[in-house]
């Protein structure tokens, strides 16, 4: 898919959504591999030329049931086949046993789907900071931390280990949580400026997106993942005017919410072409260097 897609309709995005690449309209699959290019020239003259479009990439998803909530469909299987019809290129998993009751299992599960599906499902080891689950720096996105479903502030010195990996890190954001608001994320930015640190959800809450925003300004470590159900188009574009659309990242929460909705925000939101493609691969592509298979 081309940096930055012309807007298309609703029903495009949640089935095969159509994306405009020059002159020629490419859909689903095709869009996430190689699509043909043609300027006005080229096709007078019939000439062709092939550009691979940039990758987009998730960074924000789960598998697994959650038993808070109705999930149709938690399978891996199930997400890389949305994966396809949409054109996204890969996605960061972390698995909601992991998340929960079990850390271990659960990113052993990760690990399996991973590698099912080399090059579209990647990895967020989750940590919990009670039982100190072992990490490894090896064929992972990076860290996966919850800061309120384990009851454990993100700037508290129990998530040391997690920092001291070196890996980017995905925490959960919360606006007023007493566990994760993001001014604790500006804390940890502070402290540990060279760690790339996510802030899931943009703090989560609309009255707080815009003072989420002007935190992540202040580090250039820290950047604002945009999905959530209270996420819009013009949010996305106003965090992007004012933390720079350099410093947000697209990501979906799925299977946990509608990979389609997810993605459909950040497709349509009213955002120049070039700010469109950062937010949908580029930043984080840059974030993971070569983290990505």
């Amino acid at each position: 898919m081309t940096s930055g897609p012309q807007e298309v309709s609703g029903a495009q995005a949640a089935g095969g959504a159509q994306v405009v690449s020059g002159a020629q309209v490419v859909s689903g699959p095709q869009a996430a591999s190689d699509s043909q290019v043609v300027s006005g020239a080229q096709a007078a003259s019939g000439q062709r030329q092939t550009r691979t479009p940039a990758p987009i990439l998730d960074a924000h998803g789960h598998l697994g049931p959650w038993p808070d909530f109705l999930i149709p469909d938690t399978s891996a299987e199930g997400m890389v086949e949305l994966m396809d019809r949409l054109g996204i290129t890969a996605i960061g998993i972390s698995h909601l046993l992991a998340v929960g009751p079990s850390a271990e299992e659960g990113n052993r599960l990760a690990f399996a789907a991973a590698a099912r599906f080399p090059g579209r499902i990647g990895v967020w080891q989750v940590y919990n900071p009670h039982r100190r689950t072992p990490l490894t720096t090896e064929g992972v996105w990076g860290v996966k931390i919850h800061p309120d479903v384990h009851q454990c502030r993100l700037d508290d010195r129990r998530y040391d280990p997690v920092w001291d990996l070196g890996l980017p890190v995905l925490a959960h954001g919360q606006t007023d949580s007493p566990w994760s608001d993001p001014a604790q994320f500006a804390a940890v930015a502070g402290r540990r400026p060279e760690i790339p640190l996510l802030m899931g959800h943009a703090g989560l809450w609309p009255y707080g997106f815009a003072r989420a925003a002007d935190l992540v300004a202040g580090h250039p470590n820290l950047y604002l993942e945009i999905c959530g159900s209270k996420m819009t188009g013009r949010w996305i574009a106003r965090l992007a005017g004012l933390a720079g659309a350099d410093r947000v990242v697209y990501g979906s929460d799925s299977c946990f919410l509608d990979l389609r909705i997810g993605y459909g925000r950040v497709a349509l939101a009213p955002l120049a072409d070039a700010d469109r493609a950062l937010i949908q691969g580029g930043n984080l592509a840059r974030v993971l260097k070569g983290r990505l298979a």
